[in-house]
């Protein structure tokens, strides 16, 4: 998506749904939302397509599957030798995730392993790339914050309410919250009432 076509209530309630249940089906996305089973499967189509919804793969956990040390590492890199630094990052398991960045560092790493000890082995090997001058690197002690963007969307105007693109969509008020969010339609298994 650009600019010009900015996520819309509708999109944003598709989403909410999605990261409360991601095995949600069509069928009950189009339900909860309240819109055609065929809107649902064009948004979502279009918010793949435009990268919104990257993938469709499940979360996992780098500490739960037995990799609970992990690290930032930042690089200071020869001139002109990103390309060589992503090759070399990439060949490493253990980096989870790198971006440039600005500042006195040129590249953020996420790093994961099992023990202090392999944690040592995969800054040395990174500290072997020949594009590498100087790096630092943080041992992360826990997570703050989970890393999240469903509060992030809620910020845009979709979120605070926005005109839907969908004239069938209607952001039902749950009784007591405040907020407007697709709610359980009146009389349907589950709710109380």
């Amino acid at each position: 998506m650009d600019a010009d076509t900015p996520l819309d209530q509708l999109d944003l309630a598709l989403l909410e749904a999605l990261y409360e249940q991601p095995r949600i089906g069509d069928l009950e996305l189009s339900r909860v939302t309240r819109v055609a089973r065929a809107t649902v499967q064009s948004r979502l189509r279009r918010l793949r397509e435009s990268g919104v919804i990257r993938d469709w793969a499940p979360t996992v956990d780098a500490a739960a599957a037995g990799f609970s040390v992990q690290a930032f590492v930042t690089l200071e890199i020869s001139q002109g030798a990103l390309d060589q630094v992503r090759r070399d990052l990439a060949a490493i398991p253990q980096v989870l995730e790198a971006h440039v960045t600005t500042g006195s560092a040129d590249v953020l790493c996420r790093v994961a392993t099992a023990s202090h000890t392999q944690l040592q082995d995969v800054l040395v090997r990174i500290d072997q790339s020949a594009a590498v001058v100087r790096s630092t690197s943080v041992v992360a002690l826990s997570v703050l914050i989970e890393p999240r963007v469903l509060d992030l969307l809620r910020t845009t105007d979709a979120g605070r309410a926005g005109t839907p693109r969908a004239p069938a969509y209607r952001a039902l008020t749950r009784p007591g919250s405040g907020s407007r969010e697709p709610t359980e339609p009146t009389g349907s298994a589950g709710s109380a009432g």
